[in-house]
């Protein structure tokens, strides 16, 4: 799969398009390797039907598979650094208000603020040389982070993009 721009990236409405074309959702993947490093690589949602949900009009939905999730709403304080770990388990995380970064093994940094998403899958890394293991993440700027996370009662997969 072709990298995507660094920002999230949602297609126009097919409406204002006149093509009537699924979008792209664009998302962050931090995922780990078979040798157990941790790269992030942009991938995106693609799975997306026109349906109509409850009676409401067609709107644009890509359904996940089914799973049981925990949803835990965090505030990281300015200035917050969380180092080197793991996620719990693979996750999706939703900046709700300000802004965030989270590095992975690679050296790959990544800044993302709201309404971005990132797929955390960095579960069962090795430690390398210099102590790193997982990810590092942080605050960025004068405002807390607020993030939204949907942790899936799922094993972690070790290839990237495989969610679309």
């Amino acid at each position: 799969m072709e990298p995507l721009e660094p920002k999230t990236a949602v297609s126009p409405h097919p409406e204002t398009t006149g093509n009537g074309a699924p979008p792209e959702v664009g998302y962050w993947h931090i995922w780990t390797d078979e040798a157990g490093v941790s790269h992030q690589t942009r991938c995106a949602l693609q799975s997306f039907s026109l349906k109509g949900i409850g009676g409401a009009t067609p709107q644009w939905n890509d359904p996940q598979d089914e799973s049981a999730a925990t949803v835990v709403f965090t505030v990281q304080p300015v200035g917050w650094v969380g180092e080197w770990h793991e996620n719990p388990a693979p996750q999706w995380i939703v900046p709700l208000s300000g802004s965030w970064w989270v590095e992975s093994m690679d050296g790959t940094r990544v800044e993302m603020g709201p309404g971005e998403l990132s797929l955390g899958e960095d579960q069962n890394c090795v430690a390398d040389p210099h102590g790193r293991k997982g990810h590092r993440s942080g605050t960025i700027g004068s405002e807390p982070a607020v993030l939204m996370t949907v942790r899936l009662h799922v094993s972690p997969v070790r290839h990237p993009c495989h969610r679309r």
